[in-house]
């Protein structure tokens, strides 16, 4: 017969409530089965990081992985315009055909040259300022453009014994270093300073030969200097200078923590949303609505996170309010849209922030803590190796990298900071491609959230 008894509080009915177990060494045999467990789950979460680890670590490692032997991607155009125009016909062109025939034999003798293409003039109309302009809208990375009148000037120096006789003036290394300042640095100029040695290397005794059988003594003596060593050099024009150094967390290693900012936006945001659904004295939100709060409530802190996070590139002044510049012409820090670049930067960040961060919003629903963790940083490692390195120098499979995010981010912002030639209505095409498709796709993933929670697996 069950007891009627009102139950009566241990406590104050003086029994003392019976004391916890108490605690057992390491290896005792009460532990066997919790020990099995343990060391199989440990061993399992070891097994799935290390496979992890070197899965999509190895992302990272691969985009530079034999770089050296792609190069020739880095097209550099070689275009001969000495004695090619009007009025410099009549002349016999020997710094031209020197500079050529250096760049002929680098490619026959370097497996890893750069891309040299010699170029008619008249694939540009005999116009040196059409081979810049091919160079702004990134058809080559860079141009060595021969003068027409390299030869005629160099000979006239001879002649008349011209004192400012520029070496320098006989041909130009076009460049723009704003587009891809890492790969200009460290490959293209290394390999452009080495070309240029063996272009004096090898013109410099062949010119001094020349006039030595051409030349009488006593006009010899009366050559200008430059004239006869170094005789010809290479001017570098670098169109969109990389600078100042303040601008480089912008358009590098400070878009990481754009990335880690929308990641974070769930956890922190996380506990405010499920107010509506723990809601002990008034009822719960519909669940479309709930979800539409939260699409919208994470536009609208990617709004303010986004400001927030220019206005730091502000406050250090990063330029933002120069004019445009000509593409042809070198430029110090010009803006694509003027005083209205700070907004358009605001602007792109806020929509990259909203491509980054909704990503990481369903993957935190799909797979939970602390696996999201995981996705955070393939997230990271794969934009990275796409955005901060020339995809032209990866091997052939990371050319999925032209949709990623991040790389968007940064030709647009390059476009914004340097004025370089834009593609910014594409970069922000893709990025509202993945807003969409992640907005598309955020129900899908909080029913798969609610299933898991059914199931008891979250």
């Amino acid at each position: 017969m069950g007891s009627t008894e009102p139950s009566i509080d241990k406590a104050e009915a003086g029994v003392t409530p019976a004391a916890p177990p108490a605690g057992v060494s390491f290896f005792s045999p009460a532990l066997s089965q919790v020990r099995r467990h343990v060391f199989l789950h440990w061993a399992k979460t070891v097994l799935i990081l290390c496979t992890f680890i070197l899965a999509i670590l190895s992302l990272f490692w691969a985009v530079q992985y034999k770089l050296e032997t792609r190069f020739h991607n880095l097209t550099v155009w070689v275009v001969d315009f000495d004695g090619q125009v009007e009025p410099y016909r009549n002349t016999t062109p020997v710094v031209g055909p020197a500079i050529t025939q250096v760049v002929e034999e680098t490619l026959q003798t370097n497996p890893e040259a750069l891309g040299y293409t010699i170029k008619s003039p008249a694939d540009f109309n005999y116009d040196p300022w059409a081979v810049r302009q091919g160079i702004y809208d990134e058809h080559a990375y860079a141009a060595i453009i021969i003068n027409a009148n390299a030869t005629a000037l160099l000979q006239n120096a001879v002649t008349s014994g011209n004192t400012s006789y520029d070496p320098y003036g006989a041909a130009e290394f076009v460049i723009i270093s704003a587009r891809d300042e890492a790969t200009y640095y460290n490959y293209i100029l290394p390999e452009f300073w080495t070309l240029e040695q063996s272009v004096r290397s090898y013109f410099g005794p062949r010119w001094i030969q020349n006039l030595t059988t051409t030349t009488t003594t006593t006009n010899f003596t009366q050559i200008p200097p430059q004239a006869l060593n170094p005789a010809i050099g290479i001017t570098q024009i670098d169109l969109r200078f990389f600078g100042p150094a303040v601008i480089s967390p912008a358009t590098s290693i400070g878009l990481i923590y754009l990335i880690i900012l929308a990641f974070f936006n769930t956890p922190f945001m996380m506990p405010v949303h499920l107010r509506f659904l723990k809601t002990p004295n008034s009822p719960s939100l519909k669940i479309p609505h709930w979800l539409l709060w939260r699409i919208l409530s994470n536009i609208g802190t990617y709004f303010f996170l986004s400001l927030f996070y220019s206005l730091v590139s502000l406050a250090f002044q990063i330029p933002f309010a120069n004019p445009p510049a000509s593409p042809v012409e070198p430029a110090t820090n010009p803006n694509a849209y003027g005083h209205g670049s700070f907004v358009v930067y605001w602007m792109l960040n806020w929509v990259g922030m909203c491509a980054l961060g909704f990503p990481c919003e369903n993957m935190a629903m799909i797979i939970g803590l602390p696996w999201s963790a995981l996705f955070l940083i393939f997230w990271v490692i794969t934009n990275v190796a796409t955005g901060f390195y020339a995809i032209d120098l990866a091997p052939r499979f990371f050319r999925w990298g032209y949709v990623w995010p991040l790389h968007r981010i940064v030709e647009a912002l390059r476009t914004i900071l340097f004025d370089t030639h834009s593609r910014i209505g594409l970069d922000f095409g893709v990025l509202f491609v993945w807003i969409a498709v992640s907005i598309l796709l955020f129900p899908v993933a909080a029913k798969f959230m609610q299933w898991k929670q059914k199931r008891g697996w979250a």
